[in-house]
């Protein structure tokens, strides 16, 4: 041992600095070029092809993948060519996130189970512009289940599993969308999914209203053909309703967006998830103690400050809309100074101007939680990645996306086998029955069990038994403005000790803070 570690001496005999040569020549440094053509030991064949197995298949670093997937002709193994995705190798390991989809979405595969006899889409051709993932490609196959014909691009430029799109292409479905296309690509894959003379679209499903819009503007004949458009997002139905009060909307269109079931489960709770990893995965920081202006108190906007509340965070929002605006009073501070982030979930465009950029500290984070691009007032693109980067990854569907799809395909059937004069071209709330249904769908999942209404009940309501169960204008408090609520009750009964009705105490309390809020600001909130 003492001749081993004497080689590390400045002093050494002939017989260590002897042993010290052995030992150079043994290690194999970094920098020296290695003979890839020696015949390798068997340790050597199976480490080598372990290593194979377990990236080639899936690596999309080749050279092959770094050409533009458009200049690249590509053929599944069943001989399917109509298609254009990043790499099709990647087929069996999208095959296996989607069969884990399946699994998350109980819902979807109900519905696939109940209906795939009747074929209620059959002569229906759907084409989609949506994220495509593992969850996309159990819609799609669901619909073509049930008697459909689907082409489909993507909604995002940076939100597509190539996975999924490769497993999609392999079992035949004309899918034209890749990570990472350029503005270009994106309206080039829209066009070749409805450009096609032996395939006309009659169904439209739009996420953000990009592929409503290129067939307005490219192809306005085709909606003569078209019985209807489901939209699910809210982008997107801010277009159909100004494409409907210009007068331009050629066929009815259902709003999935402002279902029930989607504004509660899509745009509160997945939010509420994905804001969190989208951001700790691009940035890395620590939120607690952290300050965060959220720009919008709608229902995305509600699950991103409950999330970053939850995690510690201070968080301030702007709001427009007084009814918003006073739930936010109920539960988050006004002031603002310092702040670290700030996250976009309004809709609306240029909601975070030059004068607000300026003011920011450096180092502050700027998030996109919207669909469009336009909420961050850009001058100037100094890297290609920068105004969405955090958008992509928030943006890319929780396991929860089942109800979203759920209401999408229900949306379709209805919209594709109502008669004709039942929809005008106007755009369509999802009806109460088929929320309804849709949320009825979830329960097994978590073994929950409804109670079941007599008959005397249902007469005192004025209900049927089987629903709907609540009327058009009935709205639905969500749970974690509802808990700021009671808290804010609890601390008024305390203080005032007063044992009555929680409602009468919150009507009190809220004329009390009514008054002094006009009394301190010197104004009338009814002019």
């Amino acid at each position: 041992m003492k001749k081993v570690y004497s080689m590390f001496n400045l002093n050494k005999t002939k017989e260590e600095e002897a042993v010290q040569a052995i030992c150079i020549k043994q290690i194999q440094f970094a920098d020296q070029r290695q003979d890839f053509n020696q015949r390798l030991s068997k340790t050597g064949r199976r480490s080598r092809s372990f290593s194979q197995s377990s990236t080639d298949n899936y690596n999309s670093d080749s050279s092959e993948d770094a050409t533009s997937p458009r200049i690249r002709q590509q053929r599944s193994s069943k001989g399917h060519q109509d298609f254009c995705i990043k790499n099709i190798r990647q087929a069996g390991l999208g095959r296996r996130e989607i069969t884990i989809a399946e699994q998350e979405m109980p819902a979807l595969m109900s519905l696939r189970k109940r209906a795939e006899g009747e074929k209620p889409l059959a002569g229906a051709k759907v084409v989609g512009c949506t994220h495509i993932t593992a969850h996309t490609a159990v819609l799609m196959e669901t619909l073509s289940a049930l008697g459909a014909q689907c082409r489909w691009a993507a909604c995002n430029i940076y939100s597509t599993q190539n996975t999924a799109a490769a497993a999609l292409a392999e079992e035949g479905f004309p899918v034209f969308a890749w990570k990472g296309e350029s503005e270009d690509d994106f309206w080039w894959c829209i066009d070749h999914c409805v450009s096609l003379e032996a395939w006309q679209p009659n169904m439209i499903l739009d996420d953000g209203g990009d592929l409503t819009h290129w067939i307005d503007k490219k192809y306005p004949s085709m909606f003569k053909m078209i019985k209807g458009i489901v939209e699910e997002s809210i982008t997107g139905v801010h277009r159909l309703y100004q494409l409907s009060k210009a007068g331009r909307l050629c066929v009815p269109a259902m709003n999935v967006n402002d279902s029930v079931t989607k504004q509660m489960f899509d745009n509160l709770y997945c939010c509420r998830e994905s804001i969190l990893d989208g951001l700790k995965r691009l940035t890395d920081v620590m939120f607690g103690g952290k300050q965060v202006v959220v720009c919008g108190y709608g229902e995305v906007g509600k699950g991103c400050s409950a999330a970053l509340k939850a995690m510690g965070s201070i968080v301030y929002i702007t709001e427009v809309d007084p009814i918003c605006a006073l739930q936010v009073m109920m539960g988050f501070d006004r002031l603002w100074q310092d702040i670290t982030a700030t996250v976009l979930s309004s809709g609306n465009k240029n909601v975070v101007g030059r004068d607000y950029l300026d003011r920011m500290k450096n180092g502050c984070i700027v998030c996109n939680m919207g669909h469009s691009n336009t909420e961050i007032d850009v001058v100037r693109r100094v890297c290609v990645c920068v105004c969405v980067c955090v958008c992509v990854c928030v943006r890319e569907r929780e396991r929860e996306v089942d109800t979203l799809c759920f209401s999408s395909a229900l949306a379709l059937i209805e919209l594709y086998n109502a008669p004709e004069g039942r929809y005008n071209k106007d755009v369509y709330l999802l009806p109460k029955k088929m929320d309804e249904f849709v949320a009825g769908l979830h329960l097994p999942t978590f073994d929950a069990h409804l109670t079941e209404l007599t008959d005397e009940q249902a007469k005192y309501l004025g209900l049927t038994k089987t629903g709907p169960f609540k009327t058009n204008y009935y709205r639905w408090v969500n749970t974690h403005t509802h808990s700021h609520l009671k808290h804010i009750v609890h601390i008024y009964t305390l203080k005032v000790g007063m044992n009555m009705n929680s409602n009468v105490i919150w009507r009190s309390s809220m004329f009390l803070w009514l008054t002094v809020r006009v009394f301190i600001a010197g104004t009338n909130p009814w002019k």
